[in-house]
């Protein structure tokens, strides 16, 4: 919590009991009241209180990772990389968050999660809208993962949008193409509602900057950006797996969801497969 300390000590404490009728307070401008009567268990059991503000934190942070993707992505359109890392290296962060807050839920034991589960009735976390916009705008393009929103006009018009959008690394290689470097111009001129696949010709694009790092700083600097994004999604990735398999093993999940079978196939999918396969060329 951060309050901002003004004048001398002895005026602090005065301030901070001043009548607040009126005024705009600390719950006020969080809007409290609304964020800490949105966890509605529907059993007694004591760890859904946990289940639920676990995922409503997630779903808070997934929320300003796509805002910040948005951002790097617009500032790669316009050229100007340093707001681009910044925003990417915020990402990076978040991710350590969501990484951690597995670690919170992996408290919870098999017995427990069953005391409640029931409940859930069709709710999965395969449903999370903006865990697929994330996705999208990595570049894991996939038409089918818009039919569990069909019921919500506006959420399925924003997933469409950006399903059918350059995602992050579309803009990465659409920036080297105007830099003059020599993309195909089916790379960058393709149907982006379908992932991204190897280039060979992308992938030499990329050795050459690694290898001349001190002339295309900034280039290379993107690209390691992007690798450390992978990097930290994959693990927010594996830590999920092995959550689920922790707490429910091999079963299905809520809602039909293949569950951990699901979650290991995640894994082998690349977002930005041509700056992996760099490492193995240099």
């Amino acid at each position: 919590m951060t309050i901002d300390h003004k004048g001398p000590a002895s005026r602090v404490g005065e301030d901070i009991h001043v009548d607040l009728a009126g005024r705009m307070t600390y719950g006020d401008y969080l809007q409290l009241d609304t964020l800490l009567a949105a966890q509605r268990p529907l059993s007694d059991k004591h760890d859904e209180h946990l289940f639920i503000i676990i995922h409503q934190v997630q779903e808070l942070w997934l929320n300003l990772v796509a805002h910040e993707l948005e951002a790097a992505m617009a500032c790669i359109r316009r050229d100007e990389l340093p707001p681009a890392f910044k925003s990417l290296a915020r990402v990076g962060r978040i991710q350590e968050q969501l990484i951690r807050a597995w670690d919170v839920l992996s408290t919870m034991t098999p017995a427990d999660y069953l005391e409640f589960r029931g409940e859930l009735g069709q709710a999965s976390g395969f449903q999370s809208f903006q865990y697929r916009l994330v996705e999208f705008r990595l570049g894991a393009k996939d038409a089918r993962m818009l039919l569990p929103h069909r019921h919500k006009p506006d959420i399925h018009a924003r997933l469409e949008k950006a399903l059918r959008e350059p995602s992050l690394y579309d803009e990465a290689l659409i920036l080297l193409k105007r830099r003059g470097y020599p993309v195909p111009q089916e790379v960058v001129s393709r149907d982006f509602s379908e992932p991204h696949r190897f280039s060979e010709a992308v992938r030499d694009i990329w050795l050459s900057i690694y290898r001349t790092t001190n002339e295309h700083f900034d280039l290379y600097e993107l690209a390691e950006e992007l690798v450390d994004l992978e990097d930290w999604f994959q693990q927010w990735r594996f830590r999920h797996l092995k959550t689920v398999e922790r707490i429910i093993g091999l079963k299905r999940g809520t809602g039909g969801s293949a569950g951990v079978g699901y979650l290991k196939t995640a894994l082998d999918r690349s977002f930005f497969p041509e700056l992996w396969d760099v490492r193995t060329m240099l």
